[in-house]
């Protein structure tokens, strides 16, 4: 009975501490002064510090500069000799904490509202701070993420949240930010894998026609303009009988407070977002934007930014370059368009930013300007770049330590993480389970 009893107690211990190995807790405000000294410092915005001390106090970033001498005999020092320091990364367009197992469970998922046009739908009160994927992120460098709904026409508002939160309020970084916008497709195409492309079906599959697609794209271009003139018409009036919440959530729209994303790839769909922005006087941003090369120049004259969705990926027709993807940025760069780097990639769970950003190093960019593309020119798409995107005075401290290279997969890694001044953990269920089976197989 002892024995059985010891046991059941060693069990029970054993528990206990792989409950307590998955529980990891946001942390808490930091009050005072951190100095991370002796390191590389990537500013983000194209300059580089060697041997310096990033300052931080209460949260805030207060000097980046070699040569700062630590004062206060309880301030806080991670000293980053040999080591690279960036600005947190962030994640343009994503359905993080929205999406937790893709289709395969729809109780995990919270991503997509029935209906055509749902622009009072806010994708911030569905937001999952409990989501597992997180803690990879930030393990990788992720610190912040734009999290958009889906589905639709008009899916709703976006926000930027913050990686290390209890619940959706404390993650809200700037609420609202972004209406989000799909476009038709302009072109019948057969999917890559043997599906997708023909409205109503395959042709000789049995399924409906196909019908013109050039035309039933204009015929919904056209119903989104005049969504879009119903609500200026409507938001002009002094008073109204009664409230039209579809209307009123695209105020900002208008008012320069929030941001028109269109996402599409092709060439026509991109034309059409440039109109909207000459119609209407929105602020837009093309998201996906396979084929902006082909019209970087028009893009640049009409001050439309873009956030590429998937660099890591085949080209988008037939006739372009194998290695068409990676060669984009430098192209959109060229241009002096202002892009992001984003990671769609639902497989790897947004995880390989960071070398979609490096793959573009390799094809054209400059390190610096790949690094831009995931941090500052990030922040300046979605509205933030006042308080983060670069280490500079007043920013929020949201800052990563690597022992490498951030756009190497094969140096890089993360030591350490801060979210506005805060250090964060890094644990997650992956290292989780490396740790395991590390274990399990006797490999040190």
């Amino acid at each position: 009975m002892k024995k059985i009893f010891s046991t059941i107690s060693a069990l029970l211990l054993l528990t206990g501490l792989i409950q307590a190995q998955e529980t990891v807790y946001p942390a808490k405000e930091y009050k005072g002064r951190i100095y991370i000294t002796n390191g590389t410092v990537h500013v983000g915005n194209g300059t580089v510090l060697e041997n310096a001390t990033v300052e931080i106090n209460n949260g805030k970033i207060v000097n980046v500069a070699a040569g700062i001498t630590v004062s206060g005999s309880d301030a806080k020092v991670i000293d980053a000799k040999g080591k690279q320091v960036y600005p947190g990364l962030i994640l343009s367009s994503t359905d993080l904490g929205l999406k937790e197992i893709g289709s395969g469970v729809r109780g995990s998922n919270d991503f997509a509202e029935l209906g055509e046009y749902n622009t009072s739908i806010r994708s911030i009160t569905a937001y999952n701070t409990d989501s597992r994927v997180i803690g990879v992120l930030r393990a990788n460098g992720i610190l912040l993420a734009s999290v958009a709904p889906e589905g639709g026409t008009i899916s709703g508002s976006s926000s930027v949240v913050q990686l290390d939160a209890w619940n959706w309020e404390d993650a809200a970084y700037k609420m609202d930010g972004g209406i989000h916008v799909t476009m038709p497709s302009f072109i019948n195409r057969f999917g890559r894998r043997g599906g997708g492309g023909f409205p109503g079906g395959f042709p000789g599959a049995g399924g409906a026609p196909q019908g013109d697609a050039g035309k039933q794209a204009l015929d919904k271009v056209e119903e989104i303009k005049s969504f879009f003139r119903q609500a200026k018409a409507y938001l002009q009036e002094t008073t109204h009988t009664n409230t039209n919440l579809k209307f009123e959530s695209v105020k900002g729209l208008f008012a320069k407070t929030q941001r028109l994303f269109v996402h599409g790839d092709q060439v026509k769909q991109m034309l059409v977002a440039i109109d909207f922005a000459k119609e209407f006087g929105f602020d837009v941003t093309i998201v996906g934007a396979s084929e902006s090369y082909q019209i970087a120049d028009l893009l640049k004259t009409n001050n439309i930014s873009v956030i590429l969705n998937q660099e890591h990926a085949l080209p988008a027709t037939e006739d372009d370059d194998i290695d068409q993807p990676f060669k984009t940025p430098a192209a959109l760069q060229k241009a002096g368009v202002l892009f992001a780097l984003n990671d769609a990639f639902e497989e790897a769970r947004y995880r390989n930013l960071s070398y979609n950003a490096g793959t573009a190093a390799t094809y054209g960019l400059t390190k610096e300007q790949a690094l831009q593309a995931i941090t500052l020119n990030a922040a300046k798409i979605l509205g933030i770049d006042d308080k983060t995107g670069s280490l500079e005075a007043g920013k929020d401290a949201n800052i990563i330590v690597t022992d490498g290279d951030i756009l190497d997969m094969k140096s890089s890694n993360v030591t350490n993480a801060l979210i506005q001044g805060r250090q964060v953990s890094l644990d997650n269920k992956q290292k989780e389970l490396y740790e395991r089976y590390k274990y399990k197989y006797g490999i040190k």
